[in-house]
């Protein structure tokens, strides 16, 4: 599957969790959005390389020299930012939530 397809499947499932957010929240985190689901798309372009390659290079007369391919410290790299652009969005999702009436109001 094309890059650009992966982007726009995983952009338009992320665009649907936010359907019910309020408009102004929605615009602010289209940005957001948008780089998850190009980070989604890269990562898994990544790991179908990792594959066939593996995320470590062994020397083949010396196996214990190794080092990361240039592909796994990428992924790695793409793999944190994608956590901590999905954690901000769904911290936008848990403030949309309303909490359910949990009968604390008669003590406050």
């Amino acid at each position: 599957m094309p890059n650009s397809d992966v982007i726009e499947r995983e952009r338009r499932k992320l665009a649907d969790l936010f359907k019910d957010v309020e408009p102004a929240k929605a615009e602010l985190v289209s940005g957001l959005i948008d780089d998850a689901a190009f980070l989604y798309a890269e990562n898994q372009q990544l790991r179908e390389l990792m594959m066939s390659t593996g995320m470590v290079k062994v020397h083949p007369q010396y196996p214990e020299v190794q080092k990361p391919t240039e592909a796994a410290k990428q992924y790695l790299r793409n793999l944190n930012s994608y956590a901590v652009v999905i954690k901000a969005l769904n911290s936008v999702l848990s403030k949309n939530v309303l909490d359910p009436d949990d009968g604390m109001d008669e003590f406050e």
